[in-house]
């Protein structure tokens, strides 16, 4: 099988590629690291948190921000500097949601509505573990447990690391227990486990976002019009930044190598980036 990832050296500008500091974030990044790479460049990276990460960009310290998820999650972000910037390729359509285990059974816990039951309370672990207050999800689950009224059946809502909150998620699992997980498509979870999505009749959990990449304007001038090209129609979708997001965290892969497996394991796809050459 002939590699995809080698690049010639030219003399080309060192381009910088920021992303939020998700793992999932971390591995659409590296696949557009790879395809700029591969178009003779040299890349520089840097991550950080949500809101520091627009805050980053903004500033023109990176000159590609992966990605914004539009327009619901990160809009309020970007927003400051629109005049700035220009948006790219779709990489894939992100949504948020809240999920239980398959195995609580659907004629019990369909709904948020459906947790403020007596006997649903009484078995629900009344912790919902988050990630960092900047996410959507965050920001979605801390008004959706006043608005349901949650709070007043004993939810709470706690803030936290990724890793904190997909372990309270696998110890739940594992013991058999009922369990809320904030979560989002993509996401590595989905390649383990079958979680159930609540239905939100409020609508407090957003859209469908579209996982936008960004540009800054000023940077343009320095990139071949073929590079743009690519990174104007390139595509990923769900399934694609979900199985990388497994590979990162349940086969400890670097990001870089996620993206060069599934890329590796997806050549007829990556073939037409590259046809730009």
């Amino acid at each position: 099988m002939t590699s995809l990832l080698g690049s010639e050296i030219y003399n080309k500008p060192v381009l910088r590629v920021g992303n939020i500091s998700l793992s999932f974030h971390q591995a659409s990044a590296a696949v557009v690291q790879r395809i700029i790479e591969r178009f003779g460049y040299d890349v520089e990276t840097k991550q950080a948190p949500h809101e520091m990460m627009f805050k980053i960009h903004e500033k023109g310290d990176v000159d590609f921000l992966v990605s914004a998820w539009l327009p619901s999650s990160h809009e309020v972000y970007l927003n400051r500097y629109l005049e700035d910037i220009e948006q790219l390729g779709v990489l894939y359509e992100p949504y948020c949601i809240w999920g239980v285990p398959n195995y609580v059974p659907i004629g019990m816990v369909d709904s948020v509505e459906d947790l403020l039951k007596p006997e649903v309370a009484d078995r629900m672990t009344k912790l919902i573990q988050g990630i960092g207050a900047g996410a959507g999800i965050s920001r979605f689950s801390r008004q959706m447990i006043q608005v349901y009224g949650l709070d007043q059946r004993g939810y709470y809502f706690e803030n936290g690391t990724e890793e904190e909150c997909f372990a309270a998620f696998d110890q739940a699992v594992a013991k058999g227990k009922w369990a809320i997980v904030p979560l989002w498509h993509p996401q590595f979870l989905h390649e383990m486990y079958p979680i159930r999505e609540l239905k939100e009749p409020k609508g407090l959990l957003g859209i469908q976002d579209q996982a936008t990449l960004i540009v800054r304007k000023e940077t343009l001038p320095l990139v071949s019009e073929n590079l743009i090209q690519v990174l104007r129609d390139l595509h990923l979708g769900n399934a694609a930044v979900t199985r990388m997001d497994y590979y990162i965290n349940k086969k400890g892969m670097s990001p870089l190598e996620a993206a060069d497996t599934w890329m590796e394991e997806n050549q007829e796809k990556t073939l037409k980036w590259f046809s730009r050459l």
